[in-house]
């Protein structure tokens, strides 16, 4: 039986990714408000912004919804809080 997802390596690359993740928001003086097993949520202009480290996904009434979290943080430097 095959997995669409390779779990072992999710599990693996999970929490380094969710540190990594909030490690950068924090040096854009970003609070994380929530951290779960697989989400980050904070609060940019008002509105929660929840991000998903393992897949890059990045969604918020505040922000364009993308991928990636270069692409996020280059949106939040790029706009005020």
């Amino acid at each position: 039986m095959s997995n669409r997802l390779d779990q072992e390596r999710e599990k693996e690359l999970q929490p380094k990714r969710m540190e990594h993740a909030a490690a950068k928001l924090k040096e854009l003086g970003i609070d994380v408000t929530f951290k779960g097993e697989t989400t980050i949520t904070f609060v940019w202009k008002g509105k929660p912004v929840h991000f998903f480290p393992y897949s890059g996904w990045h969604s918020g009434a505040s922000i364009k919804d993308g991928r990636g979290l270069q692409k996020l943080l280059s949106q939040l430097k790029q706009t005020s809080k």
